[in-house]
């Protein structure tokens, strides 16, 4: 298993970025404390997809943060990206595993405690609890765990838990005192005016 600070997980999403490339807002908020970030890409080329995951590569290699690939294992393989993560229907994580190597990290996504405890049979990195709340940002998900879901989950994990969906400043702390390792946030960082103060202040809100 890798050994990596995922305390503070940032997902990307172009569209709220603010018209701004991915690669500023990603390394502002890595300033701020970033310390794992997975480039997600739905509606784009696959080599479009491949040269932001290149260009965040070495954007990230000064910072020593690691670049995770959503879903495309292609895209991860390609620019050798330190981990993928996946969600119930993309590749098994056999296959996964099996392809990426044993040094790599992976990431699987459970969205209940079935899942959770299917997840202890497999050698994942992380679990990702989603959707802990409702989210605009990612509308194929199941129906929000809330707290008490997420607690169910933390009772019989044995992996570190990271969680996402519809978290913010004013829930992050919420999370952690759930029983998640590290949350995960999209607009909260993608879309502030300021990158890395909106990180500094997540990062000081659920370390108190």
């Amino acid at each position: 298993m890798s050994i990596f600070d995922k305390s503070l997980y940032l997902v990307t999403d172009r569209l709220l970025s603010l018209g701004r490339p991915i690669e500023f807002v990603v390394e502002e908020a890595v300033k701020g404390g970033v310390s794992i970030v997975q480039l997600r890409e739905k509606d784009c080329s696959t080599l479009n997809f491949y040269e932001v995951a290149v260009k965040l590569k070495q954007c990230l290699r000064p910072y020593n943060v690691p670049l995770i690939i959503n879903d495309r294992i292609d895209i991860a393989l390609a620019c050798d990206a330190e981990g993928l993560h996946i969600g119930q229907s993309d590749m098994p994580y056999s296959i996964a595993r099996k392809l990426m190597g044993k040094n790599k990290i992976i990431g699987l996504s459970v969205e209940n405690v079935e899942q959770a405890e299917q997840a202890n049979l497999l050698d994942v990195d992380y679990i990702g609890a989603s959707p802990v709340f409702s989210t605009p940002t990612k509308t194929d998900t199941a129906k929000a765990l809330g707290l008490d879901g997420l607690r169910q989950i933390a009772k019989i994990s044995r992996h570190p838990i990271v969680g996402i969906g519809g978290i913010n400043i004013d829930n992050a702390k919420d999370i952690i005192d759930a029983g998640a390792e590290a949350i995960a946030v999209v607009s909260a960082i993608m879309s502030a005016e300021q990158p890395a103060k909106a990180a500094q202040e997540l990062i000081n809100r659920i370390k108190l």
